[in-house]
C-alpha cells in the first residue's frame, strides 16, 4: 500500500497512443492464446478431475483478469518508488519463502512445498522472489556501478543476498526458479558493464556449484540421465520426454487440428501447464510453434530496446530493471520451451503468459506493467527536456530526439 500511495507524484499520460502497443498487444496475443490452449489440453482431465469439464479453463480466465488488474496499477506506480521501496520488498519476499518452509503452513505438491494457501488460492513466494531480486538487483548496481565494472567484489559482494534466496529456493524444492533468477542476475550485471572475464569466472564458478546441486540429488541427477537418453526408459525417467516429443511429432507443419491432441488425454504429464507447449504443437503444429517464438521475440527485442533506451537516458536504475525483468521472461520461455524439445533436461517451469496458473501471470503481468512504466517515463523526460527549453550543450546527446530517433540509433548501434 505504501508503493500505491501517491503513485501520481510523477505523473505521466497513459492512453493507447502514449503505450508501446507492440509489447502490449504481443503480450495478449500470449495469454489469449495460452487460454484457448489451456481449455483444450485440461478439458478431458478437469472432467475427470473436478466434474467440471472447464474448471482449469474458468479459473485461467479469472487469472488473466487479476493479471489486467496487476498490470494497470504497475504502470500507475513511478519506477522511483520500485527503487525507494526494493530492500522492503526483498525482505518481505524473503519472509515469506521462509513461512513456506515452516510445517503446517506450506502446500506440498509433487514433492515441492512452493504454496501458501490462501483460501482457494495458493500463493507461490518463488514467482514473487524473482522479481523482488531483480528489483533489489537494480538498485545495487547503481549504488556499486563503479566497483561492479572495475571489480569482481561488486558481485560476491551480492551473493550476501542472492545466497539467503537461493538456499531457501533450494529447500523447498524448486531448482527451476533459482536457476532462472541466478541467470538473469548474471545477465544484468553484464549488461551494467561487468567486465567480461569477471564474467565468465562467475559464470564457471555458477556452472560448477550447479553441477554439484545436481550430483547430490537422486531425482535431479536421474532426469539429467534421461535427458541424456529418454528412450532408454520411456515408461520410467524418460516418460514425459518422450511423451512431449511423441506430440511434436504428431504436430508436424499444420498440426493434427484445436483440441484433436491425442497426448493430453492423459499421456502427457502437466499437459496444461510446464507442457503446454507440446500440446500446442500437436494440435497447430510448426506453423504455431514460430508464432508463439515469434511473439516472445517481439516482447524480448522490445523490452531490452526500453532498457537501452533508459540507459542512454541515464535512468539507470529504469535500464537496469528492464533488462532483468526482459531476461526473466526470457530465460524461463527459453527453458520451457527447450525441456519441452527435449534440448534440455526436465524443469519444473511455466511458459510465460500460456501456462496455467495465477501466480505466473501475475508475476508476468507486473514485469509488463514495469516495462511499459519505464517506456512512458522514458516519453516523458524527452518531451520535458524539449520543452524545458534547456540548451542542447546542457543535455545529453540523446535529449531533444524523439523516442522514434533514440529507437532507430539504439537499434543501428545493436
Amino acid at each position: 500500500m505504501l508503493m500505491i500511495r501517491n503513485v501520481m507524484t510523477q505523473p505521466v499520460q497513459i492512453n493507447s497512443q502514449k503505450l508501446d502497443l507492440t509489447l502490449l498487444l504481443s503480450a495478449i496475443c500470449l495469454c489469449l492464446l495460452g487460454y484457448v490452449m489451456i481449455t483444450s489440453a485440461s478439458i478431458d482431465m478437469a472432467a475427470l478431475s473436478h466434474d467440471d469439464a472447464f474448471y482449469q479453463s474458468k479459473r485461467q480466465l479469472m487469472f488473466i483478469l487479476f493479471g489486467g488488474v496487476t498490470l494497470w496499477l504497475c504502470l500507475l506506480i513511478p519506477i522511483q518508488k520500485w527503487q525507494s521501496y526494493g530492500p522492503l520488498l526483498l525482505l518481505l519476499v524473503a519472509l515469506l519463502l521462509a513461512i513456506v518452509l515452516v510445517p503446517g503452513l506450506g502446500r506440498k505438491v509433487n514433492g515441492s512445498i512452493r504454496w501458501l494457501p490462501i483460501g482457494g488460492f495458493g500463493l507461490q513466494p518463488s514467482e514473487l522472489a524473482k522479481l523482488a531480486v531483480v528489483i533489489f538487483i537494480a538498485g545495487y548496481l547503481v549504488r556499486r556501478q563503479t566497483e561492479v565494472r572495475t571489480q569482481i567484489s561488486g558481485f560476491l559482494k551480492s551473493l550476501l543476498v542472492l545466497g539467503v534466496f537461493i538456499v531457501l529456493l533450494l529447500l523447498e524444492p524448486d531448482f527451476g526458479a533459482a536457476v532462472v533468477m541466478m541467470a538473469a542476475v548474471l545477465g544484468m550485471f553484464f549488461l551494467s558493464g561487468m567486465r567480461f572475464v569477471h564474467v565468465i569466472v562467475v559464470l564457471a564458478c555458477t556452472l560448477a556449484i550447479a553441477y554439484q546441486t545436481v550430483r547430490l540429488e537422486p531425482y535431479r541427477l536421474q532426469r539429467w540421465l534421461a535427458y541424456l537418453d529418454p528412450w532408454a526408459d520411456p515408461f520410467g525417467s524418460g516418460y514425459q520426454l518422450t511423451q512431449a516429443q511423441i506430440a511434436f511429432g504428431r504436430g508436424g507443419w499444420f498440426g493434427e487440428g484445436l483440441g484433436n491432441s491425442i497426448q493430453k488425454l492423459f499421456y502427457l504429464p502437466e499437459a496444461h501447464t510446464d507442457f503446454i507447449f507440446s500440446v500446442l504443437a500437436e494440435e497447430l503444429g510448426a506453423l504455431g510453434v514460430l508464432v508463439v517464438v515469434a511473439l516472445y521475440g517481439i516482447i524480448i527485442t522490445r523490452g531490452m530496446l526500453i532498457g537501452q533506451i533508459a540507459e542512454r537516458l541515464n535512468r539507470l536504475f529504469a535500464s537496469y530493471l528492464a533488462y532483468g525483468l526482459v531476461l526473466l521472461i526470457a530465460i524461463q520461455a527459453f527453458i520451457n520451451i527447450g525441456v519441452n524439445l527435449g534440448l534440455l533436461p526436465v524443469k519444473g517451469l511455466t511458459l510465460p503468459f500460456i501456462s496455467y496458473g495465477g501466480n505466473s501471470m501475475l508475476a508476468c503481468c507486473c514485469s509488463l506493467g514495469i516495462l511499459l512504466r519505464i517506456d512512458l517515463e522514458n516519453q516523458q523526460q524527452i518531451a520535458t527536456d524539449v520543452m524545458s527549453g534547456q540548451s542542447e550543450a546542457s543535455l545529453s546527446p540523446d535529449h531533444g530526439k524523439s523516442i522514434e530517433n533514440i529507437q532507430q540509433e539504439v537499434c543501428r548501434d545493436g
